[in-house]
């Protein structure tokens, strides 16, 4: 059966239509991967930051530290989270910290292992913790590490 009197041009055909869905999806899959690959650089960038030190004296980091147990303990906390990481910067990925393995600091790198050096150098001798522990268990295995200051 045929369209009369021209109605059919203002109904595309339904193989145009697939086409148009087509067209769509490609779009779709195209952005996520320039979005992902985009990701994946920023990621890989912020890496890389984190593996270099930080270039900060002992003055500057026990200044921050100082404000961060300041407004910790303002607000009636007695431990704080004071920095959280990749597993990537730990040489194991975290399985020793994960295991809580005798000597597992010596598996950090870059900046947390700049973090647990502090702590061991200047907060350590005046009567605080460190925690170090995974807090991210994305798919089941081991995912972020947190550090946190404990007192009290």
């Amino acid at each position: 059966m045929t369209v009369s009197n021209g109605l059919s041009t203002l109904v595309p055909s339904a193989k145009a239509v697939m086409e148009i869905i087509a067209l769509a999806e490609a779009e779709k899959a195209s952005e996520e991967l320039r979005r992902s690959a985009q990701e994946e650089a920023e990621k890989k960038a912020l890496i890389e930051r984190l593996t270099k030190p930080s270039g900060l004296s002992d003055e500057q980091v026990m200044k921050k530290a100082g404000a961060i147990i300041e407004r910790a303990a303002k607000n009636g906390l007695t431990e704080v989270q004071v920095y959280r990481f990749p597993n990537t910067l730990c040489t194991d990925r975290g399985r020793a910290i994960n295991q809580q393995e005798p000597g597992w600091e010596t598996t950090l790198t870059g900046i947390p292992k700049e973090i647990y050096e502090f702590w061991h150098r200047q907060l350590r001798p005046l009567g605080y913790k460190m925690r170090v522990q995974i807090v991210d268990f994305s798919g089941g295995v081991p995912g972020d590490i947190g550090m946190s200051l404990k007192w009290g």
